[in-house]
């Protein structure tokens, strides 16, 4: 996830000429969290959802839980699930789901889900039995036939036990993403991550024990006292197990996090620096050992299995999330619950959750309306930070206008600073330069709109 960047003007073309930060923020998502508000008038799904596109839906699980919490973690997780809070949660969640799926229902069309993912925290944080039951929601209360569609989960060393990733595989689980970060050991206690590389890799052992299909494996560059060498063996390390998907993160302080208490805010030219040539270095080793860039992030060994149609759904409104911490994506808007870093208001928004009952979960509570101008926006966005670029042609059809109109200045901008490919490289295709990509984390904050981004830097931190 992603802090508040703090922009306060709308990009300019002269500031092509000036300094723009190569780690600005980390966009997975537009609009961010950050951005989200109260909803006044707490809108009923079922009006949200009525005669919408259902037929190919993806669904996201949030399990909210961890056994520790990391020193760069910002997402929305707690520590522990003491006197039976998971058990609790499961109960939440499938009062949710219960109101979730009449909603969907409400007009009688199709519904049908094309993909689903269970994230976090950590989903595998959650007993055999748990998981179990996950899925027991997700497939009879929800309808999701995880056998039959993508199933991505997100697991760690630790809590990837034999008899949970038994659950998975035998309920479909096609992917299994492991947070791995360093194989180095004095890396990992620097990120406040207590792992041993032996764990990590009878871990990963396990895992491919399981035989899910596609084992991606997270690294992080940029951590205090990496070096090129240490960087290497942790690349090296994970090559070994010949994962299907590799994703490499640049690490950011962030604010109310267990780094950004120990350290302040960290942020530098020579740190910067560091991190862009470690990116390069892992990214060139990626490609000669055979993996092809997805995005600045994301490397997949040729002719394995892609983990999901299209591998992201950056241009599906369709997204319904169930749990505190999940999203939800209409055309119109995009919501989800109460949204916190500091540990002690995560305990009282889960807390929340776990009291409602089924009523209360007919409505909206925290989002951010969507307009036509920030479709657009989200559109571009996503597309461009995909190493394939986005069709123009499919922009102009479901927008009627080209992204040459829609955003002048900006792609004026990344042409001038070398981060846009000639289109004639690629017709009819608008996609980013290696340079480009290697500064997605300022091409994304780059095309957020000033609203966005008053939003985000209004937004109090918690």
């Amino acid at each position: 996830m992603t802090t508040p960047a703090r922009m306060d003007a709308a990009p300019d073309i002269a500031a092509a000429t000036g300094p723009r930060r190569p780690y600005e923020s980390y966009v997975y998502a537009y609009p961010h969290k950050t951005a989200y508000r109260p909803l006044a008038d707490r809108p009923a799904l079922r009006d949200l959802w009525t005669d919408r596109p259902k037929d190919a839906l993806a669904l996201y699980a949030h399990i909210p839980f961890c056994e520790v919490r990391c020193g760069f973690c910002n997402l929305f997780t707690r520590i522990g699930a003491p006197d039976g809070l998971a058990g609790a949660y499961l109960d939440a969640l499938t009062r949710q789901a219960r109101a979730v799926r009449e909603a969907l229902e409400a007009d009688r069309r199709t519904v049908r889900f094309a993909a689903a993912a269970f994230g976090g925290g950590t989903p595998t944080f959650l007993t055999a039995p748990e998981l179990s039951r996950l899925c027991d929601i997700a497939e009879h209360t929800m309808g999701a036939d995880l056998r039959a569609v993508p199933l991505s989960v997100e697991a760690s060393p630790s809590t990837a036990t034999a008899d949970r990733l038994s659950v998975l595989a035998e309920r479909g689980t096609t992917r299994l993403s492991l947070g791995v970060q360093s194989f180095v050991d004095t890396e990992a206690r620097s990120a406040v991550r207590p792992q041993k590389r032996a764990e990590v890799e009878a871990a990963l052992g396990r895992i491919r024990d399981a035989a899910i299909p596609v084992l991606n494996i997270d690294l992080i560059y940029g951590i205090d006292g990496q070096t090129e060498d240490t960087w290497r063996r942790s690349l090296e390390a994970a090559l070994a197990w010949l994962p299907e998907e590799l994703y490499l993160y640049p690490l950011y302080v962030r604010p109310l996090t267990g780094l950004g208490r120990l350290h302040g805010p960290l942020s530098d030219e020579a740190w910067d620096t560091q991190r862009l040539g470690l990116y390069r270095y892992g990214r060139d080793l990626l490609l000669a050992a055979g993996y092809t860039q997805v995005s600045m992030r994301m490397f997949r060994r040729s002719g394995a299995p892609a983990s999901a149609p299209g591998d992201h759904a950056c241009q599906t409104d369709g997204m319904v999330g169930l749990g505190c911490g999940a999203r939800s994506y209409t055309a119109d808007l995009h919501y989800s619950f109460d949204y916190a870093v500091d540990m002690r208001r995560i305990r009282a928004i889960v807390d929340d959750y776990v009291g409602r009952a089924q009523d209360d979960f007919t409505r909206a509570d925290h989002g951010r309306w969507i307009d036509g101008a920030e479709a657009r926006r989200r559109h571009l966005l996503q597309s461009l930070l995909q190493a394939e670029g986005m069709p123009v042609a499919e922009y102009e059809a479901r927008f009627g206008t080209g992204p040459w109109d829609d955003f002048p200045v900006e792609l004026a901008e990344f042409a001038a600073r070398g981060w846009l490919a000639d289109d004639g490289a690629s017709p009819g295709t608008l996609c980013l330069t290696p340079e480009g990509l290697a500064h997605s984390d300022a091409v994304g904050p780059a095309l957020f709109s000033p609203s966005v981004r008053a939003a985000m830097t209004a937004y109090a931190r918690k």
